[in-house]
C-alpha cells in the first residue's frame, strides 16, 4: 500500500496542530516541514472542509484542530484525503486486464487494503501526541506553554 504525498502532508498537518500549544499558520507549518506552502494550502483546505481543522483569518488567526485529537481517527482521515485506492488496474473502472474474470489476486489485494485501513482505524491522532514536545523540538518550535493534547471542542 502506498499513500500519496498529499495524504502524508495531511497527516503531518494534523500532527503539527495536535502537538502545537497555539494556533499555527500554513506558512509556519510549511517552513517547519520544509514543504511547499501552496501545496500545503490545498491540503489544509480539504482538512477544513472535512471538519478536522478550523481556520480563523486576521490578527491572531491561524489554524487549529476543529475537534479533540482523540476524535480524529487516522483511518478515516486517510480514506477521506487519499481518495483513490486503486492498487491494481482491476480495482478501477477502466479495467483492461485480460485475466480479471478468472484472477483471484484481486480478492487478496482487497483484503490486504481492508487490513491496512483497519489498522489505521485503531489509532487516533492523540495516539501520536504523547511526545508532542519532542516533535516540536525536532522542528525547532519553541514550547513556552505546556502542550495541550486535547483541544476543547
Amino acid at each position: 500500500m502506498h499513500i500519496t504525498q498529499y495524504t502524508d502532508y495531511a497527516l503531518r498537518v494534523l500532527i503539527y496542530l495536535g502537538a502545537s500549544p497555539e494556533r499555527a499558520t500554513i506558512a509556519e507549518i510549511a517552513e517547519r516541514y520544509q514543504i511547499s506552502r501552496s501545496h500545503l494550502m490545498k491540503v489544509v483546505n480539504q482538512l477544513v472542509q472535512e471538519g478536522y481543522v478550523e481556520g480563523t483569518r486576521g490578527k491572531g488567526g491561524g489554524i487549529a484542530l476543529a475537534r479533540p485529537a482523540a476524535q480524529i481517527v487516522i483511518g478515516e482521515v486517510v480514506r477521506k484525503v487519499e481518495g483513490d485506492f486503486t492498487l491494481v488496474e482491476c480495482f478501477g473502472a477502466d479495467n483492461q486486464c485480460r485475466i480479471a474474470p478468472a484472477c483471484r489476486l484481486k480478492g487478496a489485494l482487497y483484503q490486504a487494503l481492508q487490513a491496512f485501513l483497519a489498522v489505521l482505524d485503531g489509532y487516533t491522532l492523540a495516539d501520536f501526541l504523547p511526545n508532542a514536545e519532542a516533535l516540536m523540538a525536532l522542528m525547532q518550535v519553541p514550547t513556552a506553554h505546556p502542550v495541550q493534547l486535547h483541544r476543547p471542542a
